[in-house]
């Protein structure tokens, strides 16, 4: 085996990650059955000499590396996540394309999982060069409940550890360059399922029942006022109803909804309040309407918090390895991750890099989406620097 100068991989482990990619890619698997991912993991791992990865939430593997210097014995984990899309690949000139109908990688989670598996790789080489423990995580259901970061913290994954190091491809940013900012970055993410229940009457005679649409109707507008009137506008909060089912005929007036949403601030603190809110405020309009109420909410991912201290490192790194102008402070990102789970446990950074280019300008989550496989090793790289950074200073 040969290694390229200025690399932290050699040429056996740089084929290993791009063949996991291509593979990942061309047989994605959704959250919670990534059952072949998995052993495809295991068996690289194994190739490479590490024998003993263990197994969280079923599908999810994660692998310890011992460093054998002397020196303060910090540990640091670092999370790809593996799971897939229910969506239709649009990319008929990738040779690698998804040949699962209905299933892609559409948010980058191929080269999530296989910049972790080089991370993996480098510090086996590299156990005399560091104290200290290394975790990499290959993280199932980042996109679906029941979800793998929830499980790395109620099982206690990150006891012990100092830090944690976290990911994820950004169609907002050029290909080669790497972001990041201090703070919340993304949004928590709980659901909420809300029963209206009114009663039944003729449709020619509204009076004699309680209209379960028409609560359903008044509570979409006033939880909106819970957002522009209740709470910050740096909150980012967002309140959405994604699905509403009710009524049988078109002459009967209604006598049950069942609405389901979500609710998402950058907010840990305000986020139980939030959800409070929501809740009065459907129990207040059904009751308004002479009706009943019923909201349960279940709570999902926290939001992302980044450490200052470690964006700093990192912008410090990628100005010193790939140019000042290689970093975007980045704003926050709309959306959630279940990463949220592990920087709610250790100091975290979640740090994007860039993927946008021509051919590869679709943002995730779409059936276009696609990005160079030129940006995996660079960015394993970066990681596996970093790492070694907060491992030794």
């Amino acid at each position: 085996m040969s290694t390229r100068s200025n690399s932290f991989l050699l040429d056996a482990e740089r084929d290993a990650v791009i063949e996991l990619r291509h593979a990942m890619h061309r047989e994605p698997e959704l959250s919670n059955v990534e059952w072949k991912t998995q052993e495809r993991i295991r068996g690289i791992l194994q190739r490479f000499g590490l024998n003993a990865p263990k197994v969280f939430h079923n599908t999810g593997l994660y692998i310890d590396i011992e460093g054998r210097a002397s020196g303060p014995k910090r540990s640091i984990a670092v999370r790809g996540d593996i799971d897939a899309l229910p969506i239709q690949e649009a990319r008929d000139d990738l040779p690698y394309r998804s040949q699962v109908d209905g299933v892609m990688h559409a948010c980058g989670h191929d080269m999530h999982g296989s910049i972790a598996l080089g991370t993996a790789l480098a510090f086996h080489r590299l156990r005399d060069n560091f104290a200290g423990r290394v975790r990499v995580f290959f993280q199932p259901a980042e996109e679906a409940e029941p979800l793998g970061g929830r499980t790395v913290q109620q099982e206690g994954l990150l006891d012990g550890f100092d830090k944690a190091v976290g990911f994820h491809v950004s169609t907002e940013i050029p290909a080669g360059m790497f972001g990041a900012r201090e703070g919340a970055v993304t949004r928590s993410a709980d659901q909420f399922r809300l029963t209206i229940t009114g009663s039944l009457a003729h449709g020619s005679y509204p009076h004699k029942g309680v209209d379960a649409i028409a609560i359903a109707a008044a509570f979409v507008n006033e939880v909106q006022k819970v957002v522009s009137r209740e709470m910050p506008a740096d909150d980012a909060v967002v309140v959405s109803i994604g699905t509403i089912h009710g009524g049988t005929a078109t002459n009967i007036i209604c006598a049950s909804v069942v609405m389901e949403g979500t609710i998402r601030t950058r907010s840990p603190e305000r986020r139980a309040l939030l959800c409070q809110r929501v809740s009065e405020v459907a129990e207040g309009v059904a009751t308004m309407h002479r009706g009943r109420a019923e909201c349960i909410i279940r709570s999902g991912e926290p939001p992302v918090v980044n450490d200052a201290e470690m964006v700093k490192r990192f912008r410090q790194l990628v100005h010193d390895v790939a140019g000042h102008d290689a970093f975007r402070d980045r704003k926050e990102a709309a959306g959630s991750d279940d990463f949220g789970f592990y920087a709610a446990c250790v100091p975290s950074i979640y740090f994007w890099f860039g993927s946008r280019a021509p051919g590869n300008d679709s943002n995730v989550h779409t059936p276009t989406f696609g990005a160079s496989d030129d940006l995996v090793i660079p960015t394993t790289e970066l990681t596996v620097r970093y790492i070694l950074d907060l491992l030794n200073s």
